[in-house]
């Protein structure tokens, strides 16, 4: 059965994103799992083939959805969002070991064409991070019973998610998901190697191909865009 409103988790990812995501699993929710695959109509500003697919779910988390928040709030009125927050540093040593040197579209799009590793640009990194904080508190700096801002790695208990979104404690413990270990090999095994070459062959051309048609923002485009 459908929710009464939707939630939006409008968090970088590497902010506890997948907790979340389990934690509104676990309350019930049917929670998004390819909105990554939405890049392209979004780029586009198709927001009729946006509001489609969101209707078919109760929540959405992880990319692209943090910077699209302002559309969502327009598109589904009464909306709850959810800010995931995590200490600078640790967000930003998870963020370089998840990205390393494999650009995708989504990292070009959401950090700007030329800064879509982290690793080798910490200081816009990190703007582009502060700056969407900042933005998100500022659209919602008169509606504080639509945003909650959460540390997920501080969350001990289900008092406050539940109260924010009007829920029942549920009897289940409060998940706790995806803590990097950065001594892994993340590409150990033929099936990811193979994965992993697939994607340095291809994404080059998909990020080519949407640079052509003027859908990556510059640097500067993202941070004032912010």
């Amino acid at each position: 059965m459908a929710k009464e409103h939707k939630v939006f988790c409008i968090g970088f990812m590497k902010t506890g994103t997948t907790t979340l995501n389990r934690a509104l699993s676990l309350l019930g929710y049917r929670v998004s799992h390819n909105s990554w695959r939405w890049l392209n109509d979004i780029v586009k500003e198709d927001w009729d083939a946006i509001g489609r697919k969101v209707k078919e779910w109760d929540a959405l988390e992880d990319n692209p959805i943090p910077l699209i928040f302002r559309e969502l709030d327009r598109l589904f009125p009464g909306s709850k969002f959810i800010l995931t927050l995590r200490d600078e540093k640790r967000w930003y040593d998870s963020v370089s070991y998840h990205i390393e040197d494999l650009p995708t579209p989504m990292h070009t799009w959401l950090f700007g064409k030329g800064k879509q590793l982290p690793k080798d640009d910490k200081e816009h990194t990190l703007a582009v991070y502060r700056g969407h904080i900042h933005s998100v508190r500022n659209y919602f700096k008169d509606r504080p019973g639509d945003l909650l801002e959460i540390d997920v790695t501080q969350l001990k208990d289900w008092d406050e998610l539940c109260q924010f979104l009007g829920e029942p404690i549920p009897e289940h413990a409060l998940p706790h998901a995806n803590r990097t270990q950065y001594e892994t090999d993340k590409h150990s095994g033929l099936r990811r190697r193979l994965k992993y070459w697939k994607k340095r062959l291809i994404n080059p051309i998909k990020i080519w191909n949407l640079d052509q048609k003027g859908y990556l923002p510059s640097p500067k485009q993202r941070i004032d865009s912010l």
